[in-house]
């Protein structure tokens, strides 16, 4: 594994909440540009060591966030994102299996993946 991909999979990995490639590129700094932050991005998504997302934010646009993932467990997370703050809420980890395979019986489809995430507005913002 490269050095930049090293210190990639360890900001997702140190990250609470989702990032863009942008916010991994003011984070690490001048020691890798922005065309090698996307291309390692896209190596530890295709590698299975990070996901994606792309969120549509009233205030900031559409933005691909990326997230860490353990290849141990498999395990994944859910977000919740306020419009107002922007803030990332981590719903914890995927309890839809018993729910895609109810799909994949009924449609006789094979899900190979899933992304799940919910806009609106905080507590905080809420008042």
């Amino acid at each position: 594994m490269t050095k930049a991909r090293k210190a990639i999979l360890e900001a997702l990995r140190l990250s609470p909440i989702p990032v863009s490639a942008i916010s991994l590129v003011s984070q690490l700094g001048l020691a890798y540009d922005q065309a090698t932050i996307y291309r390692n991005l896209h190596y530890l998504e295709d590698q299975g060591m990070a996901e994606s997302f792309i969120l549509h934010c009233s205030e900031q646009g559409t933005v691909r966030y990326y997230s860490y993932r353990n290849r141990e467990d498999g395990v994944h997370h859910h977000w919740f994102h306020c419009e107002r703050c922007h803030r990332f809420i981590d719903l914890g980890s995927c309890n839809y299996t018993e729910q895609l395979q109810q799909w994949e019986k009924d449609y006789g489809f094979v899900i190979t993946d899933h992304t799940f995430f919910l806009t609106g507005i905080c507590d905080s913002c809420n008042v």
